[in-house]
C-alpha cells in the first residue's frame, strides 16, 4: 500500500517534496533513514563494532576514575575502571555462554509480552475499539476535537488500535460533521504518535523502557532498579497537556489552513463513508466491562491502600518498594484481560476460554520480529556493560558537562531535542532507547539526575517527531488514508500538515517538564527521586 502510495506521490510534477528548504530537510532524512539497515541488523552490527572496538580500547589502556566512594558496591579497589576486551579468549568465553541469558534474562522481553497477554484479550474481544468509537462518536460537537485527540492518546495501550482504527475513524467523523476529515485525521494521528508515551494507564511501553533503563543505571549503582510505573505521574498528566494542545493546533492552525474540504478531491466514493454507531449489544458490553473494571480495581485497592495490606512493603508497610509495585505488570494483564473477557461474553465475540487463547495466539504471533529484535538488543546492552565502554563514555561525558558548566536542569533541553532528532531516524522507542540509554543514563545520573527522570525526559523525545518522519512505521498507511479524501496528497503536505503538532507538542511538553520537576518538584511517578547522588 505505502509503495502504491509513495509512487503516486512521485507522479506528481508539483509535489511539495521538492519545494522549500524544509521540505529538502525532510527529503535528506527520508535519504539517510532510508541508508539505514533495519534495526535487528543494525544492532548486529553494533554487537560486533563493541566487540572490535574494546579490544582496541583495552590495548590503548582506556579508563576513568570511579567516582563512586570507596566500598561502594562494584567499585574496584584501586578506584580505576578500566575497559574489558571482548577480543580476547576470555571475553569470546562470556559471549558464548552468556548469549542464553542475555536474552532470556533481558528484562523488557517478558514484561512486555506479559502485559501484551492481557491487552490482546481486551483487542481481540473488541471492548478496546468500541471504547475508542465510544468516547469519540459520543462527544458533543464542540468536544470532539478534543475527545478525537484524547482517545488517540489512550489508544496507545495498544498501538495498532489507534492507527488501523482511530485515524480512519476520526476522518469519517469529521467529513459528517461537515469539517474537513483531513483535519480529523491529523488530530488523531497527533494524539497517536505524537502523544505516543502520555497514557493515563501503563501500558507495554513502560515496562520496556523500564527494563532497559535499569541495566544502564546499575552500570553506575549496581542495586538501582527501575519500576513500570516510575513515570506514571508525569505521563498521567501529560495526556492532558497533549489533548488540549493538539486541539488548539487543530483548531486554530491545521484546520483552518486546510479550508473548506473540497469533496472532488477524495479518490474514494465518500457516500459510502459510513461510520459505524456502538450497537446496543456492545453498548451492554461495555457497561458490564466497565462494572468488572471497577469490582477488579476495588480488590486491587485492598491489597494496597490499607495500612495491613498484603502487597504492601512486609518490613516498611510502605507503598514504595512494594510487591504491588514490584508487579505492576500482572496488574497490567488482569485489569485488561478480565473486563476485556466479559465485553466478549457479552457481545458473542468471546465465549470460553479457547477464544481467549487464541486472542493471546494472535498477539504473540505477531510479535515475531520484536522477539528477534529484543535478542539482538539485549546482547548489544550486555556487551555494552561487559566492556566498561558505557561507563568510561558516561563518567568523560559527565566531567566535559561539568567543564561546560552544563549540570543544570537547561541540559535536559538539549537531551530531549537530541532524542527527537535521533527519532527522525531511527523509529523504534525500543531500539533508540536500547542505543542511548547506557550512555545517557549514566551521565547524567553523574551530574546529579535520577534514571526515572531522565526516562521521562527521553519519552518526550521519543515521542514529539514521529508525526514528522517518514521512517515512522504506520507513516505509508496514515498517507494512503489521506489520499483517499485528497487524492494528490503527498509526503511533504502530510509533513506540513503535521509540523505545527511536533513544533507545539516539543514546547508544551518540555515546558510542562520544567514546571512539574524543576518547579514544582513533583516526582515522575511513585517512588520516583528527581535527584540522584553519585
Amino acid at each position: 500500500m505505502s509503495n502504491a502510495v509513495e509512487t503516486q506521490a512521485q507522479e506528481q510534477p508539483d509535489n511539495q517534496q521538492s519545494k522549500g528548504w524544509f521540505n529538502r530537510f525532510l527529503a535528506t532524512v527520508e535519504f539517510l533513514g532510508n541508508m539505514l539497515p533495519h534495526p535487528i541488523t543494525l544492532f548486529a552490527m553494533f554487537c560486533i563494532a563493541i566487540v572490535l572496538f574494546s579490544g582496541i580500547a583495552d590495548w590503548m589502556g582506556l579508563s576513568a576514575i570511579d567516582p563512586r566512594p570507596e566500598g561502594a558496591k562494584g567499585r574496584d579497589p584501586d578506584g580505576v575502571i578500566e575497559v574489558v576486551s571482548l577480543l580476547s579468549a576470555e571475553g569470546l568465553q562470556k559471549i558464548v555462554t552468556g548469549l542464553v541469558t542475555n536474552f532470556t534474562g533481558f528484562a523488557p522481553l517478558g514484561t512486555v509480552l506479559v502485559a501484551l497477554l492481557g491487552v490482546s484479550v481486551a483487542e481481540h474481544s473488541g471492548l478496546l475499539s468500541a471504547a475508542m468509537r465510544g468516547m469519540v462518536m459520543g462527544a458533543s460537537k464542540r468536544l470532539v476535537t478534543f475527545m478525537v485527540v484524547f482517545a488517540a492518546i489512550l489508544s496507545n495501550t495498544a498501538s495498532e488500535l489507534g492507527y488501523v482504527v482511530l485515524i480512519p475513524l476520526a476522518a469519517m467523523i469529521f467529513h459528517s460533521l461537515g469539517r474537513h476529515p483531513l483535519a480529523g485525521l491529523a488530530a488523531a494521528f497527533a494524539g497517536v504518535s505524537g502523544g505516543y508515551s502520555a497514557n493515563l494507564l501503563l501500558g507495554t511501553i513502560d515496562p520496556l523502557l523500564a527494563g532497559i533503563t535499569t541495566p544502564a543505571a546499575q552500570m553506575i549503582d549496581p542495586s538501582y532498579q527501575v519500576g513500570p510505573e516510575a513515570n506514571w505521574y508525569f505521563m498521567m498528566i501529560s495526556v492532558f497537556l497533549i489533548a488540549i494542545v493538539g486541539t488548539l493546533v487543530t483548531e486554530k492552525i491545521v484546520e483552518p489552513r486546510l479550508g473548506k474540504y473540497n469533496p472532488d478531491e477524495a479518490n474514494i466514493d465518500l457516500g459510502q463513508n459510513n461510520i459505524e454507531h456502538l450497537s446496543a449489544t456492545e453498548k451492554s458490553g461495555l457497561k458490564w466491562a466497565g462494572v468488572t473494571l471497577l469490582i477488579v480495581s476495588a480488590l486491587l485497592a485492598l491489597t494496597i491502600v490499607p495500612e495491613n495490606g498484603i502487597l504492601r512493603h512486609p518490613e516498611t508497610g510502605e507503598v514504595a518498594g512494594s510487591p504491588f509495585l514490584k508487579g505492576i505488570v500482572v496488574f497490567i494483564f488482569v485489569t485488561f484481560a478480565i473486563p476485556g473477557f466479559v465485553y466478549g461474553r457479552v457481545v458473542g465475540t468471546m465465549k470460553n476460554d479457547r477464544d481467549v487463547i487464541d486472542a493471546m495466539s494472535k498477539s504473540m504471533s505477531s510479535m515475531g520480529m520484536y522477539i528477534v529484535l529484543v535478542f539482538f538488543a539485549a546482547q548489544f546492552v550486555a556487551f555494552f556493560k561487559w566492556t566498561n565502554l558505557g561507563t568510561i563514555l558516561a563518567i568523560n561525558g559527565a566531567a566535559l558537562l561539568q567543564a561546560l558548566n552544563l549540570t543544570g536542569p537547561e541540559v535536559f533541553v538539549l537531551f530531549i531535542f537530541m532524542c527527537a532528532l535521533v527519532n527522525l531516524s531511527l523509529g523504534s522507542s525500543s531500539a533508540q532507547w536500547a542505543v542511548t540509554a547506557p550512555i545517557f543514563v549514566p551521565m547524567l545520573m553523574l551530574v546529579g539526575y535520577a534514571p526515572e527522570t531522565i526516562q521521562a525526559a527521553y519519552r518526550i523525545g521519543d515521542s514529539v517527531t514521529n508525526l514528522i518522519t517518514p521512517m515512522m512505521s504506520y507513516f505509508g498507511l496514515i498517507l494512503a488514508v489521506a489520499t483517499k479524501y485528497k487524492k494528490d496528497m503527498g509526503i511533504g503536505t502530510l509533513v506540513a500538515t503535521m509540523l505545527p503538532y511536533s513544533m507545539f507538542f516539543f514546547i508544551g511538553w518540555v515546558a510542562l517538564f520544567y514546571i512539574w520537576v524543576f518547579g514544582f518538584g513533583l516526582p515522575v511517578g511513585p517512588n520516583s527521586p528527581i535527584y540522584y547522588t553519585p
